[in-house]
């Protein structure tokens, strides 16, 4: 894996340039980045309901509502990072937001499982540019640990919609179907949409708009897959990501086995969801002086030894709804401390191709993440035996990652 730099000669790797004021930046950041939260952790409750209506034949097959979102979010980021860096980052994310709203109105209107799976699918494809675009322009404007801090006040917000997304869809079946999510999803996007375009101008200034030619596409990408840092980071965020997806796609149905009943789950999953904010905040507030690796590679570190009582608890039979909501809730807060420096630390040597490498990224992170966290959720066999054998094996894999290309010094100052 390749040291060199990819930033050009004449080219500023510190970029402190915000165009708004630091609260209503991070805000919208978030806002943009929690699209994508909602369009996934509110379906949660409606699972159950959608299965139903158009007529799923087994539970593990009703997370393919999730599965087809995630395939979809991941393989567009490919598409997404070079538009972003030609054309700039506002007419690439007014276009997929806008594309994002149609998407939910179709799938409110589908007569089939087939239908509202493609409809999923198309959703995923356009608000990945959200992923793609909101790395990248916060890059435009920030780096090192100063993006990393960026990054984890805006995870901070954004992890409010996984935290209210269940209540969100749980309080629209009490008073209509599951269509109404996704009319309203569509509702929230168009507010959101409004709002970017009103306020946030271009970041990325003229000099640093790169041609829409293959040749350059595939080096831009070879340089973010052979840089060590960026594929060491990519690759370790991507199991942790398989993981948080495998638990996604079975929390619905471990919590109505534990509990005979999904009236908790909106509970539970509020619980999990805060200790990742909590986390965030926490990160933003010591980053700068701690640095990211000491702090990413002790979380990770926890994250896998907690994950492994987990599993010789459920393994021995003792998994109970408190155990359960606990001990997800540490390995919670360990992978936002992780994930979120994780993300600055791949993108350290990207300022000059950013949209680029944010999408080569996300791609590998978020499709690669998906398909294991799909296997992991099919797995599913009534007990949360497979889940926690896939958390350890991911923070196995992801230490082992960390520590190559680190070359062995896990906890150097960063």
């Amino acid at each position: 894996m390749a040291d060199a730099s990819p930033l050009p000669q004449g080219v500023d790797a510190q970029a402190d340039r915000a165009p708004l004021g630091f609260v209503e930046f991070v805000a919208l950041i978030a806002s943009l980045m929690a699209l994508t939260a909602l369009g996934i952790d509110s379906m949660l409750p409606a699972l159950p309901a959608i299965g139903a209506a158009l007529g799923v034949a087994t539970e593990n097959q009703r997370q393919f509502v999730i599965t087809a979102f995630l395939i979809g979010f991941g393989v567009a980021q490919l598409f997404h990072g070079p538009l972003a860096d030609r054309f700039g980052r506002r007419p690439v994310l007014i276009a997929a937001l806008s594309g994002y709203v149609l998407a939910n109105i179709a799938a409110a209107s589908a007569t089939s499982f087939p239908l509202l799976l493609a409809a999923r699918f198309l959703g995923g494809l356009c608000i990945s540019a959200s992923r793609v675009v909101t790395v990248a322009l916060v890059r435009d404007c920030y780096s090192g640990r100063a993006m990393a801090r960026v990054m984890s006040l805006a995870f901070m917000v954004f992890m409010a919609a996984p935290v209210l997304a269940p209540s969100f869809g749980q309080l629209i079946l009490l008073f209509g179907d599951w269509r109404l999510i996704f009319l309203l999803i569509a509702g929230v996007s168009t507010v959101v949409l409004g709002w970017f375009a009103w306020r946030m101008p271009e970041t990325l200034v003229p000099e640093r708009r790169l041609p829409l030619v293959p040749a350059r596409i595939a080096a831009a990408w070879r340089t973010a897959a052979t840089d060590r840092f960026s594929l060491g980071y990519t690759l370790a965020s991507t199991v942790l990501l398989g993981a948080l997806y495998g638990f996604i796609n079975s929390v619905q149905q471990v919590v109505q086995r534990l509990t005979g009943s999904d009236s908790l789950l909106v509970p539970v999953f509020i619980g999990i969801a805060s200790m990742m904010a909590i986390a965030n905040l926490t990160n933003a507030r010591i980053v700068l002086r701690l640095g990211t690796r000491r702090i990413s590679h002790s979380a990770l570190t926890a994250f896998t030894l907690v994950s492994g009582v987990h599993l010789l608890i459920a393994a021995t039979g003792h998994e109970t709804i408190w155990s359960f909501a606990i001990l997800q809730a540490l390995v919670m807060g360990c992978f936002g401390l992780a994930t979120a420096n994780f993300g600055a630390m791949a993108m350290e040597r990207m300022g000059a191709i950013a949209g680029t490498a944010s999408s080569i990224q996300g791609f590998v992170t978020v499709t690669v993440g998906a398909v294991l966290g799909a296997l992991v959720g099919q797995a599913f066999d009534g007990t949360t035996v497979p889940l926690y054998r896939g958390f350890l094996l991911a923070g196995l894999v992801a230490l082992t990652i960390v520590a190559v290309t680190e070359r062995g010094r896990l906890f150097k100052p960063s």
